[in-house]
């Protein structure tokens, strides 16, 4: 990124206060002592035309050069208005999350007390430093920022709402939220959102349920898209539908028909139902490249190789120009259906023809292309070759094609690896294992099993799901921790005695 260029503010005229920077944030670095105009004078005239010059440049994604004009305008002996901040910040929170916005927006944060704009009307500056410090991943800076606003809007807590869901922090979004004077649709647009990309889908669908319950909350199609993508995280087919048929009657908008569309691709197709996905992108008034990536994404993920690779050539036909995602989904297919030849071809049109870079992603696929296929030689050379460092999923399909074909020593490396990337992942330690157990070497299946004790790595239970009424029930093996466990081992015992009647009548 570009550097910025350095912020010399000449001292305010009076009646502003002297710079002070009282709650301990981040020392400013773009500020300098320096004064070139001791007694500047300026109209009111000034501060728009310097403000709309600022605004014009991060509008079109030139912070830099916005960056440089409000050095200019304070050199100038302008000083800026609370919109002049407001925009700025307002682009370093939009801009890709780096060191240097957070430098520059904390330097932005000394301006708004040294320039008296962190009083009325601060509650818009506040607001905007909330959201900016949120978005640079400094949660707690946005929630010091935001406890010492003179005064808070619904925008503010929706932004510290958002702020803690960014982090992880759930338990303080929601704390923030049960706080809040207000909640609008916004708020639990926030708090569903959060959760569903923290992991924490059933209690995304449960925060949705219950702000149907309010009354004055009007859904749109932002919270549609989130409750969607919960449903698509824990596989509630049965909600998906009822969302579905929600859009249907409750959202009208194109940019929403488009939106909710694409998700409800996503969320069918990670259901296991690719067909209810075709019926909604063919009934699509406007596709865009993301419709049809997710479409295609879907058939590789279901094993549906020769549907997603004719979806792909019917998407360049259709003017799409295919991107990262788009080859992505197609090395999954061909990974999944054996077709060596036909990824190959892939992957060499995505970097000679369209000129895409390969990504870890992009590498994994070949490597599981190539493993899956019994050629671990070569999967082991692309892995050798790659100009990034494997990840857990490139290193964990080579392992994973070793206990196929009982590659033992290349097990045994991709292990090592491993070890440093995932020390705790139980399921590496179980493929070792079993690579062992695939040539009868059981000294060293002992050997892995007292390793993992030794550890404190114990191996996770596989888990089943059931939907019953709009509910996601979860199970392991053996499991009576259900509030139900003593109805539902009473059916089985009934099941199992019908079973062995049938049985009985069938051998008569």
């Amino acid at each position: 990124m570009a550097s910025f260029t350095a912020l010399s503010p000449p001292p305010p005229p009076k009646p502003y206060p002297p710079p002070k920077n009282p709650n301990n944030f981040p020392s400013p670095p773009f500020i300098k002592t320096t004064n070139p105009n001791p007694t500047p004078t300026f109209t009111h005239a000034d501060v728009v035309r310097w403000t709309s010059s600022i605004t014009r440049k991060c509008r079109s994604g030139l912070l830099s050069q916005a960056t440089s004009d409000y050095s200019l305008m304070l050199s100038a002996g302008v000083p800026p208005s609370h919109v002049t901040l407001v925009v700025l910040l307002s682009a370093c929170a939009d801009s890709p999350r780096s060191a240097t916005l957070l430098r520059l927006g904390s330097s932005l944060h000394a301006h708004s007390f040294k320039f008296g704009l962190s009083s009325p009307p601060g509650v818009v500056v506040g607001t905007s430093l909330v959201d900016m410090y949120a978005k640079s991943g400094r949660a707690d800076l946005a929630r010091k920022t935001f406890d010492t606003m003179p005064g808070r809007n619904a925008r503010s807590w929706n932004a510290m709402i958002d702020g803690y869901m960014r982090s992880g922090d759930a338990e303080s979004a929601i704390e923030v939220f049960d706080r809040a004077p207000m909640r609008d649709k916004v708020s639990w647009t926030a708090l569903i959102d959060g959760f569903a990309r923290n992991g924490r889908f059933e209690e995304a669908l449960q925060c949705f349920h219950e702000m149907q319950l309010e009354p004055d909350v009007e859904t749109d199609y932002v919270t549609v898209i989130a409750a969607v993508t919960a449903c698509a995280g824990v596989g509630a087919l049965t909600q998906g539908l009822w969302l579905h048929r929600y859009s249907l009657g409750s959202l009208s908008c194109q940019n929403a028909d488009t939106r909710v569309g694409n998700s409800l691709i996503d969320m069918y197709a990670r259901c296991g139902r690719v067909d209810l996905a075709v019926q909604v992108f063919d009934g699509m008034c406007r596709r865009s490249r993301v419709s049809w990536n997710s479409l295609i994404v879907g058939f590789a993920m279901n094993g549906c190789a020769e549907e997603a690779l004719q979806r792909f050539d019917l998407m360049r036909e259709e003017g799409f120009e295919p991107d990262c995602i788009s080859f992505t989904g197609a090395l999954t297919a061909c990974a999944h259906a054996g077709l060596v030849d036909e990824g190959l071809r892939y992957y060499e049109c995505m970097k000679c023809i369209y000129g895409i870079s390969p990504r870890v992603e992009h590498y994994g696929c070949i490597v599981d292309l190539l493993a899956r296929a019994g050629r671990l030689e070569d999967a082991l050379g692309v892995v050798e070759s790659m100009p990034m460092e494997p990840n857990e999923v490139v290193i964990g399909s080579l392992l994973s094609a070793c206990r196929v074909h009982g590659y033992v020593g290349l097990a045994e490396r991709s292990m090592g690896q491993l070890a440093e990337l995932e020390p705790g992942c139980d399921a590496n330690y179980v493929l070792l294992s079993n690579a062992y157990a695939a040539v009868g070497r059981w000294d060293s299946v002992g050997k892995v099993r007292n390793e993992m004790k030794s550890l404190g790595i114990r191996k996770r239970p596989g888990c089943s799901s059931v939907e019953i009424d709009c509910k996601v029930h979860e199970f392991v093996s053996g499991d009576r921790s259900h509030v139900c466990s003593e109805g539902i081992y009473a059916m089985l015992d009934l099941l199992h005695l019908e079973m062995e009647l049938y049985e009985f009548e069938t051998a008569i």
